[in-house]
């Protein structure tokens, strides 16, 4: 009986394992390799550039940068980075709450007069993937 139940809990596991995917997030047009990207990765339009359902502080080289999300269950995401060039911790922004640093999001979705929707940066996942990311000034 113990050996059934082993059996019975690999085979959840491996079932389970096979059911996620990774993500790699690839982001280009650095204008400088000081400092670091932000990289956040979103599940539901609620969350969207508010709560990252995961996150990652990437390096940069040679004016580009990449990250990946392993374990992912499939689904809907959208990806947003800026670059912090500075090391403070923050997107700095011009009087105008223009950003000064580079930034860049899915679909290379942009808003009007605001951050982009969710709508327009989301993307479906059902089997390992890879996005491009172009940062803006």
């Amino acid at each position: 009986m113990k050996k059934a139940i082993l059996v019975l809990v690999f085979l959840i596991g491996g079932w389970m394992q096979a059911q996620t995917i990774s993500l790699e997030v690839k982001m280009t047009g650095f204008r400088t390799d000081a400092g670091n990207v932000k990289v956040g990765l979103y599940n539901n339009e609620d969350d969207f550039l508010r709560k990252v359902f995961k996150n990652a502080v990437v390096d940069i080289k040679n004016g580009t940068a990449s990250v990946t999300f392993k374990d992912l269950p499939k689904g809907t995401y959208a990806v947003s980075v800026y670059h912090d060039e500075n090391n403070n911790g923050k997107m700095d922004k011009n009087t105008f709450h223009i950003p000064t640093e580079g930034y860049g999001t899915s679909n290379d979705a942009k808003g009007f007069m605001g951050p982009p929707k969710y709508e327009d940066a989301k993307f479906a996942v059902a089997k390992n993937a890879k996005v491009n990311i172009k940062l803006n000034y």
